[in-house]
């Protein structure tokens, strides 16, 4: 018996010590930037266009955005007008892709006035493209939600950060490549429903535009204009270890310090959170595609009525921006490599 407990012992030592040692690795890991420009040396990103965009989807004339609300409607009629001026492509006759769905919330059971089912019949995601010159059926899908909060409690959640940000960099992403056409074709994705469980990327993986297999990676972005330390994560080269010398390459080029983590398995960083799975990229990681996923720690504004305009830091947000356009141009530049 004795024997058995020692053993029982020594292996739990040996777990607790293989966990400590995993934590550490995969923090030091996360604390080491990926080597940058010691100045920032610009870029082509139209610093006031993108300063325009968040600001326009985070006014109070669109209410936060929620799925299925007048906010959410104006601001797809907004996105097709930047689509539409951008010179993006639509598949068929319009950038519009409707999807429904219907949300059950336990909780809900539990607060007076409030169903357990709610049903989203007008969802919608806004889908452009431009089409490769060389490699016309080869995707690069570029992604960021649209929608976020709404009115909670007679409050206003304007979210800025989250996710205006990352729909205000896809659009100058997307005016980069109009400018620079791309060799393959890069699609551009404004997802609805991420705050209600990824429901567009889901939806669109579900039903892509184009065959799934010609969507060969995805760069999603999430969070990406509010960082007091000028930091920003990106998660996806640990899974996909491809793509890890284009990150040093555009990191090598941005003044904004560029930090790998989050994307480990379980096994190799176990009290880490992951975030593998913690916006629209999930759905493309979970079919075999490959992404990177960029955007910030959490914040005090995260997911709160002071996630404004305001509230976000512009510099940074605009070096962020420039670096997202290199990151793009090489993944497209790389995309037989680096794709699935």
């Amino acid at each position: 018996m004795k024997k058995i407990l020692l053993r029982a012992g020594l292996a739990v030592a040996a777990l607790l010590l293989y966990v400590a040692c995993a934590q550490r690795a995969e923090e030091t890991r996360m604390r080491q930037p990926l080597a940058g420009a010691a100045r920032d040396p610009g870029g082509p990103v139209d610093q006031a266009a993108l300063l325009e965009d968040v600001r326009t989807l985070a006014s109070e004339a669109y209410a936060g955005r929620r799925t299925g609300t007048p906010g959410s409607l104006l601001a797809q009629a907004y996105l097709q007008r930047r689509f539409r001026g951008i010179g993006l492509l639509p598949f068929g006759e319009g950038y519009v892709q409707p999807f429904s769905f219907s949300e059950r919330s336990l909780a809900a059971l539990l607060t007076p006035g409030q169903s357990y089912r709610r049903d989203y019949p007008r969802a919608a995601n806004i889908v452009g493209y431009l089409r490769g010159s060389a490699e016309p059926r080869r995707y690069l899908v570029v992604s960021a939600h649209y929608d976020h909060l709404g009115v909670r409690g007679g409050k206003l959640y304007p979210g800025a950060d989250d996710n205006a940000s990352g729909v205000a960099a896809l659009l100058a992403i997307a005016a980069y490549f109009k400018a620079h056409p791309p060799r393959h074709s890069v699609l551009f994705a404004a997802f609805d429903g991420e705050e209600l469980g990824l429901r567009g990327a889901r939806a669109f993986m579900a039903a892509p535009p184009v065959p799934r297999a010609q969507l060969l990676a995805n760069l999603n972005l999430d969070m990406l204009a509010h960082n007091d330390g000028n930091e920003i994560f990106v998660a996806g080269s640990a899974p996909w270890p491809a793509f890890k010398p284009l990150l040093a390459e555009a990191a090598g080029r941005s003044a904004v310090r560029v930090l790998s983590g989050h994307d480990r398995s379980r096994l190799a960083a176990p009290l880490v959170e992951s975030w593998n799975d913690s916006s629209d990229h999930a759905p493309f990681n979970e079919a075999g595609i490959p992404f990177l996923y960029f955007g910030v720690a959490d914040h005090a504004d995260y997911h709160a009525p002071s996630d404004t305009f305001e509230h976000i830091n512009a510099a940074f947000f605009g070096r962020v921006a420039n670096l997202l356009v290199d990151v793009a141009a090489l993944m497209e530049r790389d995309l037989e490599r680096v794709g699935r």
